[in-house]
């Protein structure tokens, strides 16, 4: 009986060993065979979980219990599924939850607004910062208009060309819109 929860414990862990050292390749192969499965707690991390939880527990109580071996493997089999739940909420619930990208793509600056940081001349160049979700980012820019924009304007970007974004100045109903 013990052997069985070794074989478990040390199984565990060898897969937990080899996720770490050749998941990305193992992962890419088996990429989308676990999605079929409508449910979720069948993924390989919980899985591997709840048997090392399993032999783990389970050689825990043999070891330091005198409890009967069906006694043995219901207590291990409980720890073991309370402990998938623990980690499918605790884990890999809000890991499926973000899968965010904070990359952007260039084509996404026309509309944006920002603020000017380093002023912008009739004919030169500046910069300006603009919100993101995943933070601030900061662009070289030149005016649309030929206009001078001192720092601290609020902009919106019309346009980019060449890694440079082309801004013109916010306005609403009639007057000109400064960064608070």
């Amino acid at each position: 009986m013990e052997a069985m929860f070794w074989s478990c414990l040390l199984g565990g862990a060898v897969f937990a060993l080899l996720s770490v050292i050749v998941g990305d390749i193992v992962g890419s192969w088996l990429d989308g065979i676990f999605d079929i499965l409508a449910l979720d707690f069948l993924k390989p991390i919980i899985l591997a979980s709840a048997v090392t939880t399993f032999g783990g527990a389970g050689v825990l109580l043999v070891r330091y219990t005198g409890l009967g071996s069906a006694v043995v493997i219901l207590i291990a089999t409980l720890i073991a599924l309370f402990m998938s739940v623990v980690i499918y909420f605790a884990y890999v619930k809000p890991m499926d939850n973000s899968e965010n990208s904070t990359g952007f793509s260039v084509a996404e600056l026309p509309g944006k607004l920002g603020e000017v940081t380093v002023p912008i001349p009739e004919s030169g160049f500046g910069e300006i910062m603009v919100n993101f979700v995943a933070g601030n980012t900061l662009h070289i820019a030149s005016s649309w208009d030929n206009t001078e924009i001192p720092a601290g304007t609020l902009v919106v970007v019309v346009d980019s060309k060449d890694g440079v974004v082309q801004v013109s100045r916010l306005y609403e109903n009639g007057q000109e819109k400064e960064m608070v």
